[in-house]
């Protein structure tokens, strides 16, 4: 029930306090890193900057602290917004709570909130949180992933070229010079930088998440279990995102490893699994290449399997084709969470905003579209969390966090999309001729909105 609120949400109230109006603690405590472009952020929201090399061989620390960030947190603490947050801005203005303040309330960016508020900015901080990727072997091609992230989307830019939007979309030719794609074959001194910094970074850390690419095709990731098995970290949240739709056998020896870790080694294990709607054939062609029975069954074994210190969560990003089977998905979590949640929480979800490519967002949707995210809403605070039974509805924040994207599909409701919805046909009908998909006979209920973006291209 909302009046009971949650201490993730009521941490997140008091961190907006503190904080004043720019300060993020993400911007020190931290990091993702793109090992196979040499690029980094602090959180998804803001773009990737690049780090420099020349530093890299004495100091691998400065994979997280380069130039760029410290300039960063230096506008931060003079209490102005840097530019380059503009989402947690723009939702803040709208009166909701950002990102920035449900990251700087959770206790490994909390307990450092004196220190950084008291700094220059110029110091070295080692991260508490960590989200690292590998190389971008990968399985998928994601409608709304690119070559720096999938090997598969690669292979077929090589092979068929960019696709002819209004501006060319995931054409090699940008892979090239100092924003060119390291295969995992190559040396890469952002990855020998890393594991240089490893000893230095891991007794500091608290969240460890590897994404990818697919990890569980990477053998970093395997690395990294070795590791932790060798080093158990009592402290350690362990995190990986995964599409959970590999081969059996690759499945089978990730499992195992997870089983050990689970067995007492670290504080948690949350596995990350990305799916974007409930209903199969849309989320197989939101995710092409994705098995969803494959993916569905792993879910189910990961969860009967693994005996403890563990969880999962699935990440939905928000873009407009997940839109119509979001409820069904979420039914479906509502049922684990009823199956699997017995002493604790095991099953998550988190709805963040997708917002590139343009023609993938939310915001080129039309207001009816709106009313179905409502309605999801209203199916959510009709199944809420009851304290007589923990674990089985859903929390304030999940509903706080899918209202953030109702306001900001709102605020563009009036503005001119024509562009990136001729931009939505461009794309997806080459898709269904690369990839011998059908739109329409996936998403039938689209076809007023099929047929306006068409209008729109030609």
């Amino acid at each position: 029930m909302m009046s009971n609120k949650s201490v993730f949400m009521d941490s997140a109230e008091h961190m907006k306090e503190q904080l004043g109006p720019a300060l993020c603690l993400a911007k020190w405590k931290q990091v993702s890193l793109h090992l196979p472009t040499g690029l980094n952020n602090s959180c998804y929201h803001p773009p990737l900057h690049p780090i420099p090399q020349e530093n890299l061989t004495t100091d691998p620390g400065s994979l997280h602290n380069t130039p760029y960030k410290k300039e960063q947190r230096k506008i931060m603490l003079k209490q102005e917004r840097p530019s380059e947050c503009s989402y947690c801005w723009k939702m803040e203005d709208q009166g909701k709570l950002s990102d920035r303040h449900y990251r700087s309330g959770e206790p490994w960016a909390a307990v450092d909130f004196d220190k950084i508020k008291n700094s220059s900015g110029d110091e070295d901080v080692v991260p508490s949180y960590v989200e690292v990727n590998f190389n971008h072997a990968c399985n998928l091609r994601c409608s709304y992933c690119s070559p720096q992230f999938s090997s598969s989307w690669a292979d077929e830019s090589q092979r068929l070229g960019p696709y002819a939007t209004s501006t060319l979309h995931n054409s090699m030719d940008h892979f090239t010079g100092n924003r060119r794609i390291i295969p995992a074959r190559e040396y890469n001194p952002y990855v020998e930088a890393f594991w240089a910094w490893w000893p230095t970074l891991y007794p500091e850390l608290e969240h460890f998440r590897m994404t990818g690419g697919e990890p569980l095709m990477d053998k970093n990731t395997y690395r990294v279990f070795d590791y932790v098995l060798a080093n158990p970290s009592k402290k350690l949240h362990l995190n990986v995102t995964s599409n959970f739709s590999v081969e059996p056998e690759l499945f089978k020896r990730y499992l195992k490893y997870v089983k050990t870790i689970c067995d007492g080694r670290i504080e948690h294990f949350m596995q990350y699994v990305s799916v974007d709607s409930g209903i199969p054939s849309q989320a197989q062609y939101i995710r092409h290449g994705l098995d969803y029975m494959r993916m569905f069954h792993n879910v189910d074994r990961y969860l009967t399997e693994v005996p403890s210190y563990n969880s999962l969560t699935f990440i939905i990003t928000m873009n407009n084709l997940s839109i119509t089977g979001l409820k069904s998905l979420l039914g479906w979590i509502l049922f684990l969470r009823r199956t699997h949640s017995k002493t604790y929480q095991r099953v998550w979800f988190d709805t963040p905003v997708l917002r590139t490519p343009s023609w993938q967002s939310l915001q080129i949707l039309p207001e009816s579209y709106l009313l179905k995210l409502e309605e999801v809403k209203q199916f959510m605070l009709e199944h809420m969390e009851d304290p007589r039974y923990p674990h089985q509805g859903f929390k304030d924040y999940e509903v706080a966090r899918l209202d953030r994207d109702i306001a900001w599909m709102r605020s563009a409701q009036d503005q001119d999309h024509s562009a990136a919805r001729a931009d939505f046909y461009r794309f997806f009908a080459e898709h269904d001729h690369r990839r011998g998909t059908d739109f329409l006979g996936t998403f039938p209920e689209m076809k007023s909105w099929w047929d306006e973006c068409r209008y729109h291209a030609r």
